[in-house]
């Protein structure tokens, strides 16, 4: 029996000085930007290993060379763009293109795998549920699951705030949905935060471009320093981690 769940990644192109901009103090926009792309291109991969009815990426930007390819089941991989609009606005437009189950995940969470996603993703994942909610250490969320996706259980949250997730949850409990709730996982948005998912998750992209960053900053330091206004020169040159 097939998985009846849309996966749903929203996302913005990786490009310097466009994403991830709270790692640029530390790993500069191009750095930052190397790291946004190592994580969309992690997620891909698990939403694309996860049993789906479809994928879609929701993109604001243009595809990349951080897309999956052939070999690992890109072409199953729907790309559309985003809607105009604050995030609670964009996210309910995104729900909106789904006619029946939808779990939605963003490209903060490259630790993410198949398992993560299963309780959404199996076949009669929805019969005693209506919702799944997945919480993330900085007060928001990294997955939001509707079995009846209803743009209306998004509009006016707000968004991006350190109570995100909680009021995001009590919309939908306020609206009568079984909530199932998964594990709580920590976002990448600032150098703490991308050292400690690199070390969760040692097999991934994000890891490999973290580490690899890591060396070009400070060859002979066990780790980029991820407090203070001050970060090490490249060896050679000036202050500037390319991809």
């Amino acid at each position: 029996m097939r998985s009846p769940t849309t996966l749903l990644v929203i996302a913005k192109e990786p490009r310097p000085g466009r994403a991830k901009t709270r790692l640029g103090p530390v790993f500069t926009p191009h750095g930052a930007a190397a790291l946004a792309s190592a994580a969309l291109t992690d997620t891909l991969r698990a939403v694309l290993a996860a049993p789906a009815r479809r994928r879609v990426l929701v993109l604001d930007g243009r595809p990349g060379p951080w897309l999956p390819g052939p070999e690992e089941g890109g072409g199953r991989l729907e790309i559309v763009p985003q809607s105009e609009g604050g995030l609670d606005e964009r996210l309910a437009a995104a729900f909106a293109l789904c006619d029946g189950p939808a779990l939605l995940v963003g490209m903060d969470t490259p630790q993410l795998t198949p398992a993560l996603l299963a309780p959404a993703t199996r076949p009669h994942a929805w019969r005693e549920r209506d919702a799944f909610f997945g919480p993330a250490a900085d007060g928001g969320f990294w997955a939001l699951g509707l079995a009846a996706p209803d743009p209306a259980l998004l509009r006016g949250v707000p968004m991006s705030t350190p109570t995100t997730g909680r009021a995001q949850r009590a919309r939908l409990v306020a609206a009568g949905l079984r909530v199932h709730d998964l594990p709580a996982l920590r976002d990448v948005d600032v150098p703490d935060d991308a050292a400690a998912v690199a070390a969760a998750a040692p097999g991934t992209c994000f890891a490999a471009a973290h580490d690899r960053l890591r060396r070009l900053l400070d060859p002979d330091s066990s780790g980029v320093p991820t407090t203070g206004p001050h970060r090490p020169r490249l060896p050679g040159g000036p202050r500037r981690a390319r991809p």
